[in-house]
């Protein structure tokens, strides 16, 4: 933002029940925790977070969820984490938005940090790796992104790419 000091940023990671691949995986429990807390403790690990956000449309997140961090309520009927993300965004007072996916606890608070610096300079961005083996490439669990030579994402996909 021009002529701003600070650039009020909030971490938003939607978290939803009824996923097709692994109902109820924000609940599940690692090294004695829910995933979603996993993601929290890792976006409050940022310095780059004015605060952060799980947004669901289901009741027993929420519950779980308001236990460590704020919580909105989204619409049921999103197709995407990132439609559930823009309907609170929509609502709320700050300057940029990372969304940060709830199925990543092991998600480096650099990681974050360096797209929420990048939002100083941009509109959008997001972060990305290198597939570093075979079986991940062809994973569907496993988002892909084609880049061009600037390294601007030209479409993302579950699929193995090209498709």
């Amino acid at each position: 933002m021009q002529g701003c000091d600070y650039m009020k940023t909030i971490g938003i990671i939607p978290a939803r029940y009824a996923s097709t691949r692994f109902p109820g995986k924000p609940l599940v429990l690692i090294a004695g925790k829910p995933l979603v807390q996993h993601v929290v403790e890792r976006c409050r690990e940022a310095q780059s977070l004015a605060d952060v956000i799980v947004a669901t449309d289901d009741e027993r997140i929420a519950k779980v969820a308001r236990e460590f961090c704020a919580v909105e309520m989204t619409r049921a009927d999103h197709p995407s984490g990132t439609d559930r993300i823009a309907e609170v965004a929509a609502r709320l007072d700050c300057d940029a938005v990372v969304n940060v996916q709830g199925d990543e606890p092991l998600i480096p608070a650099t990681v974050i940090d360096a797209v929420a610096g990048a939002l100083t300079d941009a509109e959008m961005t997001t972060a990305a790796t290198p597939v570093s083996n075979i079986m991940e490439y062809s994973d569907p669990n496993a988002v892909k992104v084609v880049v061009s030579i600037e390294g601007r994402a030209l479409y993302f996909s579950r699929r193995t790419i090209p498709f």
